[in-house]
């Protein structure tokens, strides 16, 4: 898609359709909109549309009126929304190029890079595979801002930067396992990192075992297809900081649970079980674009966990690379177990600050539903550092407990810890064990199972994953201060 920027007014600018943005009290008197506003067929609400035809005084084809709700609750994060929803809406209707109106208070340079955001994340489509000729999509995109300031041009390509990489993370996640083995999610991460200037190892079976990885080797046992611990390091030209970041993404590429295997129905969605992975690559792949002043190396633990003659069983005891023993009274809690040793890993390689994603529990779920992101954390000052990169991104998310009474359901009598605890506070008896590997680093913990897809479409996003927590890691290292 080509994105552009137009400061010149709005009448002027030629495209398939001008979306405008109308909000709930205000009238629209231009483009020949006064009597569908009078007739009250264009109150503002938040998603409603109406598609005006050869506009008068508009040298675009159409002009989308489209409903913005309350001015004073609409932020950069709406505008995202209102241009992704306004996109899909026109693609219904074969429209090849669009331009947004930013006007008034909205000409800042957040509403601009989000209203790019928008434009590209609406444009995104899970038909990859699909045969035929029937596929739309957005050809170019302008911002238009009649009274933009300089810094604008810069927030058009950080938009552009975030949103595409946020859909390289799209498209990842939506691989079948069939096509996305742990090695194929590797190679993928491997030609982003020589695209984009990054260094990448890719750690096999014979390194892993060199290593120690005991609890990571374990899950992957059960498959013939061989794990791998994928290493993204970014190092900025000109460090500003002696903290080093790093990301750890779950990169489980399906999941059946293994011996304590799943349930058929919705196993499908278990591809979705590298989306934590899938979003560290693709926050890598910003970070390389904008270049913070901030050494940044991600991991991203790769298997498949099946339920072969080799799995691991119910009761079996493995020695994560730091040493902990851990029994395993779940197969199905596998996500945790890479994690440790990429954790343990990340740290002995000299990271100073963590931060993981992964879909890890269905209690998380249970507690948030599908609109909030849980956060765990054992360091305040680096939970608030995420919680207002996530709030600036629009990427929603809630602080959840990690006090200490919550380790006492995961002893065990035969090992150091098991993998998990009883059914009450799973996603945080799932955080606990992941903090016994983070040790006194500050680290975060983003459950994401409850948001890193859609069962069904929204107006602004089609079925599928939505590529979170992206936004909110790039946010976190380019804002990043001592």
């Amino acid at each position: 898609m080509k994105i552009t920027l137009e400061r010149n007014p709005a009448e002027q600018i030629a495209a398939g359709a001008l979306i405008v943005p109308v909000f709930e009290g205000e009238k629209e008197p231009r483009f020949g909109a006064a009597p569908f506003v009078d007739a009250g067929e264009v109150a503002g609400k938040a998603a409603e549309f109406t598609l005006l035809h050869n506009p008068a005084g508009a040298a675009a084809a159409r002009v989308l009126l489209a409903g913005a709700g309350k001015a004073d609750r609409f932020d950069s994060a709406e505008m995202r929304k209102l241009v992704a929803a306004s996109v899909r809406f026109l693609k219904k209707k074969k429209v090849l190029s669009a331009a947004v109106l930013l006007e008034g208070i909205r000409t800042g340079a957040e509403f601009a890079s989000a209203a790019v955001e928008g434009a590209i994340l609406g444009d995104f489509e899970p038909d990859r595979h699909k045969t035929g000729n029937d596929k739309t999509a957005l050809a170019s995109f302008t911002v238009v801002c009649p009274n933009g300031t300089a810094d604008l041009d810069a927030a058009v390509l950080r938009g552009q930067v975030l949103a595409e990489s946020q859909n390289f993370t799209r498209a990842l996640a939506n691989e079948p396992a069939n096509l996305l083995t742990p090695l194929k999610m590797a190679a993928a991460a491997r030609e982003m990192a020589q695209e984009q200037g990054l260094e990448c190892e890719v750690l096999e079976r014979g390194d892993l075992e060199r290593l120690g990885m005991g609890a990571l080797l374990g899950v992957a046992q059960g498959s013939a297809e061989p794990p791998a611990l994928i290493v993204l390091r970014y190092r900025p030209p000109a460090a500003a900081s002696a903290a080093h970041l790093g990301l750890v993404g779950k990169g489980v590429t399906f999941d059946t649970g293994g011996i304590s295997i799943k349930p058929s129905e919705g196993m499908e969605k278990m591809k979705y079980d590298m989306c934590g992975g899938a979003a560290m690559i693709g926050a890598m792949r910003a970070i390389a674009q904008l270049k913070p002043p901030l050494a940044v190396t991600a991991f991203i633990p790769c298997v498949e966990n099946m339920p072969g003659s080799r799995a691991q069983r119910p009761g079996d005891i493995v020695t994560a690379m730091s040493g902990k023993t851990i029994e395993v009274l779940n197969t199905d809690a596998e996500g945790r177990l890479i994690l440790a040793d990429a954790l343990a890993y990340a740290r002995r390689l000299g990271c100073t600050h963590l931060v993981d994603a992964a879909t890890l529990t269905g209690a998380i779920v249970v507690a948030l539903g599908h609109i909030y992101t849980g956060v765990f954390s054992n360091n305040d000052a680096m939970r608030d550092r995420v919680l207002r990169a996530a709030r600036a991104e629009g990427e929603r998310m809630w602080p959840m407990p990690l006090d200490d009474e919550y380790k006492e359901g995961l002893k065990s009598p035969f090992a150091d810890l098991a993998n998990i605890g009883t059914r009450w506070g799973g996603a945080i008896t799932a955080a606990i064990f992941l903090k016994e590997f983070a040790e006194d680093t500050p680290w975060v913990h983003l459950d994401i199972a409850g948001t890193a897809y859609l069962d069904e479409p929204q107006p602004n996003m089609p079925k599928g994953p939505t590529g979170l927590p992206v936004r909110t890691l790039v946010r976190l290292a380019t804002d990043w201060t001592d």
